[in-house]
């Protein structure tokens, strides 16, 4: 793997897939011990509201939520 003129680098498919990288992934480049690591830092904002999507279970249909909220 090299580092292009640009100062960027592909991550592996293999990799991205291990750890959740996606499109607009916040990352970090953290030094530790002489070494230059990579931090996955939690996801774009766009994913964690992803991950909430339909977790919630409300009892109710949309339409009956409409209801509610119009009255």
């Amino acid at each position: 793997m090299r580092v292009t003129e640009r100062g960027q680098v592909t991550i592996p498919k293999s990799i991205r897939e291990r750890f959740g990288f996606k499109p607009e992934t916040e990352v970090e480049f953290v030094v530790r011990e002489g070494a230059v690591v990579l931090v996955h830092r939690g996801g774009a904002r766009t994913e964690a509201v992803r991950r909430l999507y339909g977790q919630k279970s409300f009892g109710a249909t949309t339409d009956e939520l409409m209801k509610l909220l119009r009255q």
